[in-house]
């Protein structure tokens, strides 16, 4: 007959009990390793309790400990099992543990506890009561995680020899609520995606949602082709957004009349060769004190109204590429937040996805939807304030402002050059239709949300075309262009605070986050950040001197 050697016996007490207010709290008590001692080998299973804490006999676990000499190895084994009668509310289960895993002999092994456990004591004195209790309060209030039977189900009927072998879980999502599987792809990802999708309906209903991410820290690619896949199972309720609240309509609101605000005193502070000299004194000289009467304002409210539209048209374009570019794909967006801005107008709208993207296809199309028709209305009317500011018929609309403005932008300094010409623009202040000013602001916009930077439209589209690491890179560059003042001239700090507090962070993967864009939306997407360099990089005095751009004194 076998006999134990070197083997304590450490009683766990656990006991669960139902609880009528809170929702289950599940406790699992459970010992990972399979240890041999001195021919003595101990085996560990677990005892599970069901979601509203009744212990029932069909779920629990049994511990076991068989015990063996070699030289009498054709012995019976002996084993050690306690399991309590029919009282649901209360478990008492006697196991066995080695030395080693206890961390201290069993000569000083300490009394039977009657106290309240949980499955991290029985790995050792490694966790504290406080420590244990954080455990537990985390469980408690974070966020729902995937029920462990229906990972069990979705393994036995989603994955498999045709679809995708699991050889290892990992926890999945921002606090691993999620579950991870990792392992090795059995044909095309995109058709296994796609049938995995559907089964996962079929098992579980509209519960989970399944992402195509690729398998963290590979050391090497699929033999298919492309990088190793892994799939990221997370409840509906954590993964997707949330909906609109009544407060963010009304913060929403007052955004937006703000912005129109914004955009009025654009439009009057366009007409400063115009305005009263108290006026313009106030504004400009930082020793007045004393506020003139602004009701000397109203009168040029009227003529500062269609700058306004200009600037407003632009943004409500540069919103709507971006919903119809996401009704097609099922997308739902939330309403546009926008961003008052006094010397722009505005610096555009914050708009979020309302659900998971498909594909970093979709995430592309949409990104570059809204910055696209914002360029396309912004570019026609500055080509169209060019053209009038150079018709004669037109010199009473037009407005003067300093030359110093077309530095700003190396791109659309040199299409004013070409096209008022040398001596127009060689000058202290040059004549130019108000269109000119609302074509200018909305491209400058339009650029400004195409940095590739966070969740800005242009950091989407580089995240969509060339993956999360590359934004990273991306993302670098950009911030260090900012502060140096090298992209955007005065108006890059403020930009570049707006997006650290607000834009910073990258947008959340899709559920198809592994197949890649395509070719042409690459390009695509490198040929509009080319764009967005040539405008927001000003000129320098002694380039404008060269080119004809504005008129300058000193260097």
């Amino acid at each position: 007959m076998g006999t134990l050697t070197s083997c304590s016996f450490m009683p766990l007490n656990s006991e669960f009990r139902s609880n009528p207010v809170r929702r289950a709290f599940r406790e699992r008590i459970q010992c990972h390793k399979l240890t041999r001692l001195r021919g003595t080998s101990c085996f560990f299973s677990r005892a599970r309790v069901p979601k509203w804490g009744k212990f029932k006999h069909a779920n629990s676990g049994i511990r076991m400990c068989f015990g063996t000499n070699d030289s009498d190895s054709d012995k019976d084994n002996v084993g050690a099992v306690e399991e309590s009668g029919g009282d649901e509310s209360k478990s008492n289960v006697t196991t066995t543990m080695p030395e080693e895993e206890r961390g201290f002999s069993s000569e000083k092994s300490a009394p039977p506890s009657t106290s309240h456990r949980s499955s991290l004591s029985s790995l050792g004195p490694a966790y504290n009561t406080f420590q244990v209790d954080s455990f537990k309060l985390i469980e408690l209030l974070g966020p729902e995680k995937v029920d462990p039977v229906d990972v069990k189900l979705i393994k036995d009927k989603l994955f498999g020899y045709s679809t995708f072998w699991v050889t290892k879980e990992e926890p999945f999502g921002d606090l691993g609520e999620g579950i991870l599987f990792l392992g090795n792809l059995r044909g095309n990802r995109e058709d296994v995606f796609a049938k995995l999708q559907n089964q996962l309906v079929e098992v579980t209903g509209d519960k989970y949602n399944l992402f195509m991410v690729e398998e963290p820290n590979s050391e090497s690619p699929d033999p298919r082709g492309g990088p190793r896949v892994s799939f990221g199972l997370l409840r509906k309720e954590v993964s997707d957004p949330g909906p609109t609240t009544l407060w963010q309509y009304v913060i929403a609101l007052l955004l937006f009349l703000l912005t129109i605000g914004s955009s009025v005193e654009l439009g009057i502070a366009s007409q400063i060769n115009r305005l009263p000299p108290e006026i313009v004194k106030y504004f400009t000289d930082p020793d007045v004190v004393e506020a003139p009467d602004m009701e000397l304002l109203f009168p040029f409210v009227d003529s500062a109204l269609p700058l306004a539209y200009g600037v407003l048209g632009v943004l409500l374009f540069h919103e709507v590429g971006h919903f119809l570019a996401a009704f097609p794909k099922q997308v739902k967006l939330s309403i546009p937040f926008f961003i008052p801005n006094i010397t722009l107008g505005s610096f555009g709208a914050i708009t979020q996805f309302k659900s998971i993207l498909p594909d970093r296809s979709t995430k592309v199309d949409i990104s570059l939807a809204g910055p696209f028709a914002g360029a396309v209305l912004s570019f026609s009317m500055f080509a169209v304030g060019l053209l009038l500011s150079s018709n004669p018929d037109t010199a009473g609309d037009l407005v003067q402002v300093p030359s110093l403005l077309f530095q700003g932008s190396l791109l659309l300094g040199l299409i004013s050059r070409a096209t008022l010409g040398y001596a127009a623009m060689h000058a202290a202040t040059v004549p130019i239709h108000p269109l000119v000013i609302a074509g200018w602001c909305g491209l400058t916009i339009q650029a400004f949300n195409m940095l590739p930077v966070g969740c800005l439209d242009g950091g989407r589209a580089i995240q969509g075309a060339f993956g999360k690491n590359a934004l990273v890179g991306f993302g670098l560059t950009t911030y260090t262009l900012l502060g140096l003042g090298v992209l955007g001239g005065p108006l890059s700090l403020p930009w570049g605070l707006y997006v650290l507090l607000c834009q910073r962070a990258p947008e959340k993967p899709c559920l198809n986050d592994v197949t890649e864009a395509g070719t042409w939306r690459k390009a695509l997407v490198a040929v509009a950040i080319f764009l967005v360099v040539l405008t927001l990089v000003p000129v320098g005095d002694e380039l404008a001197e060269e080119l004809g751009i504005g008129l300058v004194t000193a260097f």
